[in-house]
């Protein structure tokens, strides 16, 4: 039995080809795999990152601060990102109620979406093999497996970015103006998910088209303008409304200084990633934590405070499990499909996706390299939907040409490559399924030897170097990808996989859950002393208050970092039952029913009462927002109730933060509920 479907040649939108029933029940294999394994046990994770969670909450119960991102539901401040990606899981809320399910279920149908269209888009050119593979690839990538549980804007944005190559490559078939339209305007929503990083897959788009388009080249350059105004207009609309709306009535545009989007676009989440100066950060850079930080602890880090940065920190032992399992057999074999495609015509339609697949990977993968501001493992997910078509597209191609000796070589380079990596990766967490690595050695030199003997690839020995081959590349980012489900994730940052140690704040996220899933006993780097008076942050052993301090516990999770659920820079606190009751008495008489230093210091103590809670200075508490005259006239006005000390960066407040803190702490009394400190503004 087959099913007719279309499948496009270079010289029209389609003719007709057949497509055989094990294909049709692969995908369906593929498709409700992949939601099963993104959907299980999501209730594990609680909050995921409580920074976007209070946002989610707040989006749920009030339009304005759905539009706008707002941290809380009274509208004081902003995430530091655009709203799009939050909008999905806030009307999840929204229609069933505030709960972990509601708000991740979304994430993880974005993860079988992007699945499925990358199959999509890789099958319409090199069939349905093809298609399927760098669908699988891409499902059980560690990185992906993480980020499409969890409730960051990375999952949204992996799927507008597949889908501007889908719209490219179908304008690359047609040059039809509508494809590029629709290419930009995936490129705009993009922007309003996670801002410039959606841009690091423009020039891989634009090349391409300006390589394979088929009109003559003055109408692909004009086309390519008409596809730069559709990513300003579907991106440009929510700027220009965030930025003319009178500054007096909406919230402050969290992660700037000057209360503007276009400044959070271009600084702290612009090129400030790229030069390491991020006016507000926790980083070295204007007014950021490195400001006031020794040598030692901001530039002295070995490779600096968000990790080394070089042409392998896609490997090392922060990224490199994370993403780094089949780049080098990405790049052999793109490096090979356009050998074997070199003579083609210029439109050619499987050079062009090898061009955009691979630009996609240089491009971002050298960014991701080379920048030397904040950077997380988690970014690496970008990387995924390339690697996963490259497999895809590259194992195929040249599997049809196996008859040529050359290519076969290359394959047998390729899985030796994929095993060396494996290797390496699986040896970073010798506890960590020991006996894998031995076994993708064993398989993958058999794989390698039956690529190099043509009998082996033909008749029935054919399939069993298949599955050689799949074993020696899926096996170990697989075994990644499952523990990663069956692991809680929780807190700002977070990394898939076992722990396999860190190099200072480069390294954090790591470990096996809590907020970034910080290992205790993190020391300071050899040699680093805090000036008089500084205390180490949060989740630094001997700090203060801190589950960490024994150097035995982990931050986040169970222990819920600081003493009393307080919270931190970058977990969620989680108040108790008795402090729950306490700020939910009279909460409708308060505009806020508390405040404090820090975004996931409030919310955790947000998503326990479903009432505002003032993040005072937003995710690091740099923001200057409010004013210590606009918080004094909240607390003359009687709209907020409590303050609750700690949080943010322990020691380390400034500006406002601090004005606020020190002023709260000198005028009124100060009480002790379970551990955490609040100060009743109305007395």
């Amino acid at each position: 039995m087959t099913t007719t479907i279309e499948r496009p040649s270079a010289a029209a939108d389609s003719t007709p080809v057949t497509s055989p029933r094990w294909e049709l029940i692969g995908l369906v294999a593929l498709l409700f795999g992949t939601g099963v394994a993104y959907i299980w046990g999501l209730g594990a994770s609680g909050w995921a990152n409580s920074f976007y969670s209070a946002a989610i909450q707040a989006g749920s119960v009030s339009w304005k601060a759905f539009f706008f991102g707002s941290s809380d539901a009274a509208n004081s401040i902003t995430v530091d990102k655009p709203p799009m990606s939050l909008w999905l899981m806030s009307l999840s809320v929204r229609i069933f109620g505030l709960n972990t399910w509601a708000m991740l279920v979304p994430q993880a149908l974005l993860g079988v979406a992007s699945v499925a269209l990358l199959r999509a888009t890789v099958k319409r050119r090199f069939g349905g093999s093809a298609g399927l593979l760098a669908g699988l690839v891409l499902a059980v990538t560690p990185v992906a497996a993480l980020m499409f549980r969890f409730n960051n804007p990375d999952a949204l944005l992996v799927l507008l970015m597949i889908a501007s190559v889908w719209a490219l490559l179908r304008g690359v078939e047609t040059g039809k103006t509508k494809w590029l339209l629709i290419t930009g305007m995936f490129v705009g929503f993009g922007f309003l998910t996670k801002q410039l990083q959606v841009m690091l897959v423009v020039p891989p788009l634009a090349l391409t088209y300006l390589i394979a388009g088929p009109p003559k080249f003055l109408t692909r350059l004009w086309q390519l303008f008409g596809a730069l105004g559709a990513m300003l207009v579907s991106a440009g609309w929510w700027i220009l409304i965030v930025e003319f709306w009178p500054a007096s009535s909406r919230p402050w545009v969290g992660g700037s200084q000057n209360n503007s989007i276009l400044e959070l676009t271009l600084g702290y989440n612009g090129f400030g990633r790229l030069s390491g100066d991020e006016t507000g950060s926790v980083t070295p850079g204007r007014g950021g934590m490195g400001a006031d930080m020794p040598g030692g602890m901001a530039g002295g880090m070995p490779g600096g405070i968000w990790g080394e940065t070089g042409i392998f920190r896609m490997f090392d032992s922060s990224q490199g499990g994370q993403i780094a399992w089949l780049i080098p057999a990405a790049l052999i074999l793109l490096v090979v499909g356009l050998v074997l495609r070199g003579r083609s015509p210029r439109t050619d339609g499987q050079r062009a996706s090898l061009i955009v697949w691979g630009s996609w990977l240089l491009v971002t993968g050298l960014t991701f390299s080379f920048m030397a501001g904040i950077f997380h493992a988690y970014y690496t997910v970008a990387l995924a939907p390339a690697v996963a078509a490259l497999i895809g597209i590259g194992s195929v191609v040249l599997w049809r040409r196996r008859d040529t000796y050359w290519v076969r070589i290359a394959m047998a380079v390729a899985v030796a490559s994929t095993v060396v990596t494996a290797w390496v990766l699986l040896g970073r967490s010798e506890s960590f399924v020991p006996w894998l690595k031995w076994a993708i050695v064993v398989v993958g030199v058999v794989a390698a030897v039956a690529l190099l003997v043509p009998a082996l690839t033909r008749g029935r020995l054919a399939a069993a170097s298949i599955l050689a081959v799949m074993f020696a590349g899926l096996a170990g980012p697989t075994a990644y990808a499952v523990d990663t489900i069956n692991t809680p994730h929780t807190g700002a940052i977070v990394s898939a996989g076992p722990n396999t140690g860190m190099r200072g704040f480069g390294g954090m996220g790591e470990g096996r859950g809590g907020p970034g899933g910080m290992p205790g006993g993190m020391q300071l780097p050899a040699g680093v002393q805090l000036p008089a008076g500084m205390q180490p942050p949060a989740g630094f052993p001997g700090q203060a208050g801190t589950a960490g301090g024994d150097g035995g516990a982990e931050m986040g999770g169970t222990a819920r970092g600081m003493g009393g659920g307080m919270g931190g820079l970058l977990e969620g606190s989680a108040p108790t039952a008795a402090i729950t009751e306490m700020l939910e008495q009279d909460a409708d008489s308060y505009t806020w029913v508390a405040a404090a230093i820090g975004a996931n210091t409030a919310a955790g103590y947000q998503l326990a009462t479903e009432d505002p809670v003032m993040p005072i200075g937003g995710f690091n508490g740099t923001d200057p927002s409010p004013t210590l005259a606009q918080f004094q006239q909240y607390v003359a006005d009687g709209e907020i109730h409590y303050f609750i000390g700690g949080g943010g960066m322990p020691g380390m407040e400034s500006g406002t933060s601090a004005e606020i803190s020190a002023w709260v702490t000198e005028n009124f009394t100060a009480t002790t509920v379970d551990n955490v400190t609040f100060y009743d503004l109305t007395q």
